[in-house]
């Protein structure tokens, strides 16, 4: 696949997507998603995973405005975020809804802090769970709270994982083929969705 050339230079370079999952859990299959597509992923993206999402303190308005847009973790996930081209997002299932540690890293993010690194952004979600419901309305609740925060978001495909445990083996390596392939072909449609929105570093760097 051709590298995408945003410079006018000749000189292609790597699409940099930044993966957010929406888990604490140090075992999280949604962490596991989003580090399986590490090799998954198209030769022109590269995919670096958050795993300080732990650090991101409860939105607070008084703290935001004592710390001058946020306290550190939240300044270093708002810089990351601005600088990448693209997010993906891999949500459990909480009691029909996103959880309230995703909900809350949104929340933050879409804060001016001055700039508003959600607006624009191209994003791709998905989803795992260990029950038998898969992530269907965590999703749905997802894309609707993307949308306020007036983000892009890649309408197909989805990835729904129910029973998650069955994927992955005891090492946490995803290990069942159709996922995986499933993986490669919603990474193909989210490259194709990058370079169709112009991915917001991309149309700055013109």
């Amino acid at each position: 696949m051709k590298q995408i050339d945003s410079t006018g230079s000749g000189i292609a370079r790597q699409l940099r997507v930044l993966a957010i999952p929406g888990s604490l859990r140090s075992g999280s299959y949604n962490r596991r998603l989003l580090e399986a597509p590490v090799t998954a992923s198209p030769p022109d993206m590269k995919i670096e995973v958050v795993y300080g999402v732990a650090a991101i303190p409860p939105f607070d308005e008084d703290l935001e405005q004592e710390t001058k847009v946020g306290p550190s973790a939240v300044r270093q996930l708002r810089a990351r975020v601005g600088a990448a081209d693209g997010l993906l997002i891999s949500t459990p299932e909480y009691n029909q809804s996103m959880s309230g540690v995703l909900k809350n890293v949104i929340d933050w993010l879409s804060r001016p802090g001055p700039e508003e690194v959600l607006i624009g952004k191209p994003v791709g979600i998905m989803g795992a769970s260990g029950g038998r419901w898969g992530t269907r309305l965590a999703q749905a609740n997802l894309r609707q709270v993307l949308t306020a925060t007036e983000s892009l978001v890649m309408p197909q495909p989805a990835i729904f994982i129910a029973e998650a445990s069955r994927i992955f083996d005891q090492r946490g390596t995803l290990t069942d083929d159709i996922t995986r392939r499933m993986l490669e072909k919603f990474l193909s449609a989210f490259d194709r969705w990058l370079k169709l929105t112009g991915a917001p570093s991309l149309t700055k760097a013109l």
